[in-house]
């Protein structure tokens, strides 16, 4: 059940992720935040691959799945209930520092893959997450990581907000999977 509480400033969040537990996402806003409870199991992205994503040798470009990985990252925190948008109204962006890709199979027009996105790293400045690609028959096609710095919109090292470690702390594994 989704519980709604206002909050005028960023700072309040800090007493909110002392108050709630690990299972509860929040969603940062102008407007009240929601909390509401996430599954623990894997955040899984389906995307079905297209023309556009293809070479002429109809398999998807190398760096497009850059590309895969941004939309995936998305929907993760959209289904924690908090989009990009929104930390960003917050004063936090998350740019990429580090970006690292293993291709193991050739992904293919109509494909369709699933994107499984999780948290390898979540305090102070850094937030990293991992994926792993697989299509339609498992076969594996990418395993990747990338590593996020936590800054204010004035490109200065800002610390992860609480509310954040708080809501991700679910999706957070050790080792790539």
């Amino acid at each position: 059940m989704p519980v709604r509480i206002h909050y005028p400033n960023i700072n309040a969040l800090a007493a909110l992720a002392i108050l709630s537990s690990a299972d509860f996402a929040v969603e940062l806003s102008a407007h009240p935040l929601t909390l509401r409870r996430v599954n623990s199991t894997p955040f899984v992205y389906p995307y079905r691959v297209t023309y556009r994503d293809c070479t002429l040798g109809n398999h998807v470009y190398y760096a497009n799945y850059l590309g895969i990985l941004e939309a995936a990252r998305g929907e993760f925190f959209r289904h924690l209930g908090v989009t990009f948008l929104q930390w960003q109204e917050q004063g936090f962006m998350f740019p990429v520092a580090e970006a690292q890709l293993r291709y193991k199979a050739l992904a293919r027009y109509d494909d369709v893959l699933n994107v499984e996105v999780w948290l390898t790293t979540a305090e102070r400045v850094r937030l990293n997450f991992g994926y792993r690609i697989v299509n339609q028959s498992s076969v594996l096609i990418l395993n990747a990581e990338t590593h996020h710095v936590c800054m204010s919109l004035e490109e200065k090292m800002k610390r992860l907000p609480d509310a954040l470690v708080t809501a991700v702390k679910p999706h957070l594994r050790l080792t790539a999977q």
